[in-house]
């Protein structure tokens, strides 16, 4: 049974500053075990959000409609600025942007890797919708977009 993300309750309240506080609740949650709120298991979340760093270190294969692009640049500013809704449902052409099955403990060292780089890489490639980002930017899209997700990951009461 698919849970609708825009309507679940106790999810953990985040506001990340930096790439730094990302790294930080990752390894907060080490320290017990977690649970997922959402559809995606712990390992699959952290591996989403990895995607996304490494393609803006490495570049994404997603193409968007000319017409998304155009809107959603009118809304930039707050997409990297406030927190992101739950809910949204990609479309098919990002499947790549989707997680693989994946363990938690696989999740936490790809997480780990793809921050590091992020604060030691300079290059950055250009957002498939939002467009050219600067380095800032991007991290302020990396922190909105984990508070996200790691939003839904809850530690386990021992």
């Amino acid at each position: 049974m698919t849970i609708n993300t825009s309507k679940v309750d106790g999810r953990r309240k985040l506001d990340f500053k930096t790439l730094d506080d990302i790294l930080d609740d990752v390894n907060y949650l080490c320290q017990s075990n977690v649970r997922s709120l959402g559809n995606w298991s712990p390992g699959q979340n952290l591996n989403h959000l990895t995607i996304l760093m490494l393609g803006c270190l490495d570049g994404i294969d997603v193409k968007v409609r000319f017409l998304t692009r155009t809107a959603v640049s009118l809304i930039k500013r707050r997409i990297l600025t406030k927190q992101m809704s739950p809910g949204l449902q990609l479309p098919k052409s990002a499947a790549a942007l989707l997680p693989s099955g994946m363990s938690w403990d696989q999740g936490v060292q790809e997480i780990r890797t793809a921050l590091n780089r992020m604060k030691t890489e300079s290059q950055r490639y250009a957002h498939p919708v939002l467009g050219e980002l600067s380095r800032e930017q991007w991290d302020q899209l990396h922190c909105r977009h984990c508070e996200l997700h790691l939003s839904f990951l809850v530690p386990e009461a021992s």
